[in-house]
């Protein structure tokens, strides 16, 4: 007979459970709630997600078939579809958007590293498309025929875990959610040429964060002064004040202009930053880093379930349902009833 743990369980064991109570009692979750509770419903879509459950009536019948195993799996009585449904339509996503924030602040803390041995921390910020059906999600529209969102994530390049989620419509520009960067004093934030926002990267700079960005073909500069000694594949190090008549407005200051050349690409990068304190070889081997959003990125199409069980109506604390919800890390959908 097995008596073991069931290795769902020992995943689950690694849960803070207290800390999800005290913010279910903050929310009042589980108010009026018998059976099916906030904890048990996280259990469900944990399940549901990790066993690659293609819609909510997969996801029933497949725990209906562990009937005598959900207590063990730590999931209390069986739930029926149209309870687990209305618990995803109802119950405040809030809950699930703050302990998802606790636990990624646990995990960053137990994989604390400094590769770059710089005193801040490194993020690299970017945005994915996700494809959704126009036809079926029909709020998520973003051209003619197709529909998605836009997922904006900021990345923690050396502990590998993102720090913060930003969920828009896809039609949303990439430049628009750098106001929604929780930025912190003496941390790097790199992005590419899509972040040209001079405005928002002077308020960086007001905040005391560094940015390294990859400058546009079309900038217009002046040099106020250049560096004579330049280490290997450095074509330029400058310091420069911006001329465009908006770009000088919102950046009335100086920024570093940094013209590398990549010998295994074989082409010339150009890097706009505010971080004069670090080499121009450390400005170039930052933005390499970028990339480990990118492959992110592509881990998580690889693995992220979007099927029926995910609903088509968002989850919104308000009553307009025209758009999907902007909060980051949970995007709470209602599901579907198929």
């Amino acid at each position: 007979m097995h008596k073991d743990k069931f290795v769902f369980s020992q995943l689950v064991s690694f849960l803070d459970r207290n800390k999800f109570n005290y913010i279910v009692r903050t929310y009042r979750g589980d108010k009026y709630v018998k059976h099916f509770t906030c904890w048990n419903q996280l259990l469900a879509l944990m399940f549901g997600q990790l066993s690659n459950r293609e819609s909510l009536r997969d996801l029933v019948i497949a725990l209906d078939a562990h009937r005598s195993k959900c207590y063990h799996l730590g999931m209390g009585k069986n739930v029926s579809k149209s309870s687990l449904a209305r618990a995803n339509q109802d119950r405040d996503y809030h809950i699930f958007e703050e302990y998802a924030y606790y636990l990624v602040n646990q995990a960053r803390e137990t994989r604390t590293t400094n590769i770059f041995d710089l005193s801040g921390h490194v993020y690299a910020f970017d945005s994915t498309t996700i494809d959704l059906c126009l036809s079926v999600f029909w709020w998520a529209k973003f051209r003619r025929r197709k529909g998605g969102i836009k997922v904006h994530t900021l990345y923690d390049v050396e502990t590998q875990i993102p720090a913060f989620f930003h969920i828009t419509e896809a039609s949303v520009h990439d430049s628009k959610v750098m106001k929604e960067i929780p930025y912190e004093p003496g941390s790097y934030y790199i992005f590419d040429r899509a972040y040209n926002n001079f405005k928002m990267l002077y308020k960086i700079h007001q905040i005391g964060a560094y940015f390294v960005i990859r400058a546009k073909n079309n900038l217009q500069y002046r040099s106020i002064k250049w560096k004579r000694r330049l280490p290997r594949n450095v074509l330029s190090d400058l310091t420069i004040g911006l001329t465009g008549f908006y770009p000088k407005q919102y950046y009335p200051g100086s920024l570093r202009l940094v013209r590398y050349w990549d010998e295994l690409q074989q082409r010339e990068f150009v890097f706009l930053t505010n971080a004069t304190h670090i080499s121009a070889l450390q400005v170039a081997e930052l933005y390499k880093n970028r990339w480990q959003v990118e492959l992110f990125f592509k881990w998580l199409k690889q693995h992220l379930k979007k099927s029926k069980s995910s609903g088509v109506l968002p989850r919104m604390p308000c009553e307009s349902r025209s758009m999907p919800p902007s909060a980051p890390i949970v995007w709470w959908p209602s599901f579907s009833t198929i």
